[in-house]
């Protein structure tokens, strides 16, 4: 049988440390933790792990800077952990190389999740064609939204790029850049207030309550993510 994915959870607290492990290991993963970068590496070096929680507010060389110095040397998928109010960290973290983040505190299916999420992404297995949020399915395939009545919801073909963007990225943060340049161009990566527009007229016709957005959600000073309904094993 297949090894069940090792974690490496950096942080400098250990009572979170404990409760990592315990949650995780309860979930089927194998985990092995450290209390600082220093510490980190050296794992990372011998036991290849197969993905990396690395808190950003760490002693000594920060998540910041640990997170540079292992996309240097090694290939590993690495989730940022940050508190709810440093936004400008999980925008350096994005831009570092980090593959997603989770906001302290976090639930324990919550971070499996997001941890199998990319383990998926960097296996290079495909997002699934079709992604159910909120009662609203994306069929990425045939290119058809249904809503919550089962009739199919029109779009303009501007609004399925950017719909199409964020649902094969489900549950993955986008940053705003990113989704600029990737449906209209490099030359409109800076436009944010374009792409809240934009976003506002998706949100009109598929949320239940556009004012209280439950599918795609906005993370202030980064960008967005579509929710996806989790599913059920």
């Amino acid at each position: 049988m297949t090894a069940e994915p090792l974690v490496l959870a950096v942080d400098d607290e250990p009572g979170i440390l404990r409760l990592i492990q315990l949650e995780l290991s309860a979930l089927g993963f194998r985990v092995i933790t450290a209390g600082s970068a220093e510490d980190a590496m050296p794992i990372v070096e011998n036991q290849r792990p197969d993905i990396i929680l690395l808190d950003i507010l760490l002693p000594g060389a920060g998540g910041i800077e640990a997170l540079r110095a292992m996309r240097e040397r090694w290939p590993i998928p690495v989730i940022l952990v940050t508190a709810k109010d440093r936004e400008l960290d999980k925008v350096r973290g994005l831009e570092s190389g980090a593959d997603d983040y989770i906001v302290k505190p976090f639930g324990a299916d919550e971070m499996a999740a997001r941890i199998r999420a990319v383990l998926r992404r960097a296996a290079g297995i495909q997002p699934e064609q079709v992604v159910r949020a909120d009662g609203i399915e994306i069929d990425l395939n045939r290119r058809v939204v249904t809503g919550r009545d089962n009739e199919g919801i029109s779009l303009t073909r501007t609004e399925w790029q950017l719909l199409e963007h964020l649902a094969a990225n489900a549950g993955k943060v986008l940053l705003s850049g990113e989704l600029l340049a990737k449906v209209w161009g490099p030359e409109y990566r800076d436009d944010l207030q374009y792409l809240r527009v934009w976003v506002s007229r998706i949100r009109q016709k598929i949320e239940a309550d556009p004012a209280e957005p439950q599918i795609i959600k906005t993370r202030p000073g980064i960008g967005y993510v579509l929710e996806p309904t989790p599913v059920e094993v």
